[in-house]
């Protein structure tokens, strides 16, 4: 089943699909790294190879989401239902949003919720969140491909009286 799904992502819808999700997803990140710290910023106080990670970074995970995105709406038109994996995507942009935008905004969400400053410095400009992110989108596509690979559906067959 997991042909199938890889022949689906060929097709001109998906490769459509594939391309807005990952424009979506690095105009999110860009923003992101934007709000936290300007790549000019992050030159002088950590150096040029922090921005290149970063940038490099960004489109890696862009690339990854866009193709977890894939996956599960493959999964959805293939079995029916969409894969527990597919929650992977959405967990790490809300990961990297609380843990890794602007730290202003991170201490004032975490302080209405009664954690008051959780974040107060954020080393290497979030870039150590950036990576438990990419991990998180990892597990999610591989997690989906799993379920995508073993093809069972989970539908019950009634009984015939």
């Amino acid at each position: 089943m997991l042909q199938a799904a890889y022949k689906l992502l060929l097709t001109r819808k998906y490769i459509i699909q594939i391309i807005i999700f990952f424009t979506a997803f690095m105009i999110i990140y860009t923003i992101v790294d934007k709000l936290n710290m300007s790549y000019t910023e992050m030159i002088e106080t950590y150096g040029f190879y922090l921005v290149v990670l970063n940038i490099f970074t960004n489109v890696l995970m862009s690339a990854l989401s866009a193709l977890l995105m894939n996956l599960s709406t493959a999964m959805v038109e293939l079995k029916g239902r969409e894969g527990k994996g597919s929650v992977f995507g959405f967990l790490s942009v809300l990961f990297g949003i609380l843990t890794y935008g602007c730290t202003s905004c991170v201490i004032a969400f975490f302080a209405s919720l009664g954690i008051a400053f959780s974040v107060i410095a954020l080393p290497l400009a979030g870039f150590p969140y950036k990576v438990i992110s990419l991990v998180i989108i990892l597990i999610g596509i591989f997690w989906i491909t799993k379920e995508i690979e073993n093809g069972k559906c989970k539908v019950k067959k009634l009984k015939q009286s």
